[in-house]
């Protein structure tokens, strides 16, 4: 199996790691120390040595920071974590609601005056520390680049990943390496850059029709690139993760002693994005006096909109993921009639998570899962990211609503989906959040919308139904999709914080929740694409765009209260499980096929 279901941290481990990292500032004579879960690449996902947040705290969710005082530490997490955070730490780490509360507020109220806190300048941004300092203004407290102070006492860190890279189809790419390259050189020379440094592993794979195992569930390559205006890549990644791969003479492997070297030598201007490179490579090229240009990676837009390859890739990806899924479903709902008709019918979260992985192992593509299944039945379904282990494994019960997200990584595309389905009859509250969250993926699913709207423009679509309830939810209503690379990937999103106008080719994921904590989770979940669209009879022939929905599979008709769908969402519901039959029908067994035409039956 590809997911495992051991526990990876423990509470109990916390204290001790924290005094020990307490001892160590203290005699290097800082006050403070900033531990964030990112890696040198600022990228959502990092290798097992690179999990110091988890390993010092017990968290193991995919965004947050902590800080660390002589009499307090502040564990930052977001509305998606903070209910994980309460479970997976000991009471010595405080979790703060985060971005509500800010790091400089924070440390502005918990510090003396002429406080020193320490932070891994490779291990952060220039935009967090930038942003740090003109929150601490005034304050006198300062901040301090230091060494990593967890590596020390980290005595049984895992190695560095080693996997070897393999190429990238150019069939399924739509583009050759030599043309990416190409394109963003010319970029650079139109904005009179000599160099791009770039940092992060799904640019890197993108840019040179390559993918890597790296990371668990992310197929990518750990490196640092420097792309230069001329066309030349210079990639700094252990040699021996190359080997077998062909390169032209436009791309030299040197190893990642030779980065720091490098920089030195560069002329600038040197485009560095911000948000996502290390402070420390500022540093080193303001050293040689070079001079930097603040830009956004050149790889992502280009990256986002995918080619006409990668959607081709991506509906055949969704339709080998749908097959699956239908198994799976039919599977479920025959378990789920056995333990209502029997009390003493067994079924666990991690039974639900190893068929389900089963079904996708079975389509004989199937590379990896694109991430760790959140197989979570009543309460646990209101922890966001939960990730079900040995030791929070719950047995299903008649009544509760069972949520899954899940997907897979193929050769041909990623797929990410969620469905919430019920385990016998649910009460009246279940069914009507469970239909206004459907309601809010349904108005997004249907929007039509001119160019230049951003993911901010359409995230209160989603939300409106709830919200008309006196509902919402604490996350994101849609996140970027790669091409088998990144499940989660920038810059698009559907979010309240998202400016970046949506383009054709872009994939994204739509899936409102709602949660209640200590009682169930609801998520809907289906991966989209934008493309170009017409407006309606009588419409404004303005540049519009909409949605393509991508993903296949029923969503439990049984859930929804019926009095609350109007008719066109009943419509667009009815419409959506015609085509889901109609695709998957051919694709499954006798068996899914019967209870796929049940699924899908019109409202």
């Amino acid at each position: 199996m590809l997911q495992t279901y051991i526990s990876s941290t423990r509470p109990e481990t916390g204290p001790a790691r924290l005094a020990a990292l307490r001892a160590r500032l203290e005699a290097a004579g800082v006050d403070g120390y900033i531990q964030p879960r990112a890696d040198v690449h600022q990228g959502e996902y990092v290798a097992p040595c690179d999990e110091r947040l988890a390993w010092l705290t017990g968290f193991t969710g995919s965004a947050g920071f902590c800080i660390v005082l002589p009499d307090r530490t502040g564990l930052f997490v977001d509305g998606r974590y903070r209910v994980q955070a309460r479970l997976q730490c000991a009471s010595d780490f405080t979790p703060v609601n985060w971005p509500d509360t800010k790091p400089a507020d924070w440390l502005r109220d918990a510090c003396a005056e002429g406080a020193v806190i320490g932070f891994d300048p490779w291990l952060h941004t220039p935009d967090e520390i930038e942003t740090l300092e003109n929150g601490l203004k005034g304050s006198k407290i300062t901040l301090r680049a230091i060494e990593n102070q967890i590596d020390p006492l980290w005595t049984d860190r895992p190695a560095r990943p080693s996997a070897p890279a393999r190429a990238y189809p150019e069939a399924l790419a739509g583009l050759s390496s030599i043309a990416k390259r190409e394109m963003l050189a010319k970029g650079l020379r139109e904005n009179d850059q000599r160099a791009a440094v770039l940092t992060q592993p799904d640019s890197l794979c993108w840019l040179l029709n390559i993918r890597g195992g790296d990371l668990a569930r992310v197929p990518v390559l750990q490196g640092f690139a420097i792309l230069h205006d001329d066309g030349r890549v210079d990639l700094f990644v252990d040699p021996g993760k190359t080997e077998g791969l062909t390169w032209d003479e436009g791309v030299h492997i040197r190893p990642p002693e030779a980065f720091e070297p490098a920089l030195r030598t560069l002329s600038g201007p040197v485009r560095l994005d911000k948000t996502s490179v290390p402070l420390q490579i500022v540093k080193l090229l303001r050293r040689g006096d070079i001079a930097i240009s603040f830009m956004q990676d050149p790889c992502l837009l280009p990256k986002a909109r995918k080619t006409e390859a990668e959607l081709s890739g991506a509906r055949a990806a969704h339709l080998r993921d749908g097959a699956a899924m239908v198994e799976f479903l039919c599977w479920l709902d025959d378990q789920a009639q056995k333990l209502v008709a029997d009390a003493a019918h067994q079924l666990t979260e991690i039974d639900i998570a190893r068929q389900l992985e089963t079904c996708r192992v079975a389509t004989g593509a199937l590379e990896d899962i694109s991430f760790d299944t959140i197989s979570g039945s009543g309460p646990n379904g209101a922890i966001v990211h939960y990730r079900v282990t040995e030791d929070s494994n719950r047995r299903l019960m008649p009544g509760d609503l069972m949520l899954v997200d899940s997907g897979g990584q193929y050769l041909d595309g990623t797929t990410d989906i969620t469905r919430t389905i019920a385990i016998g009859p649910v009460g009246a509250r279940e069914s009507r959040c469970f239909t206004q969250v459907l309601q809010g993926m349904i108005a997004l699913s249907r929007a039509r919308f001119p160019r230049g709207v951003s993911g901010a423009h359409l995230d209160a679509l989603a939300r409106y139904p709830l919200w008309l309830a006196g509902l919402d939810y604490d996350h994101g209503t849609g996140h970027g999709v790669g091409a088998f690379l990144s499940v989660h990937e920038g810059p698009q999103r559907l979010s309240r914080m998202s400016n970046v106008p949506l383009a054709e080719g872009m994939i994204l994921s739509n899936e409102p929740g709602y949660y209640a904590e200590g009682a169930f989770g609801i998520r809907i979940e289906n991966l989209v694409a934008v493309r170009a669209g017409e407006p309606p009879e009588g419409g404004d022939k303005r540049d519009w765009l909409e949605f393509e929905t991508l993903t296949l599979a029923p969503i439990d008709r049984r859930l929804i209260d019926m009095s609350l769908l109007s008719f066109s969402e009943r419509a667009w519901l009815d419409g959506y499980h015609q085509r889901v039959e109609s695709l998957l029908t051919p694709l499954v067994s006798e068996r899914a096929a019967l209870w796929l035409k049940t699924a899908c039956a019109p409202l």
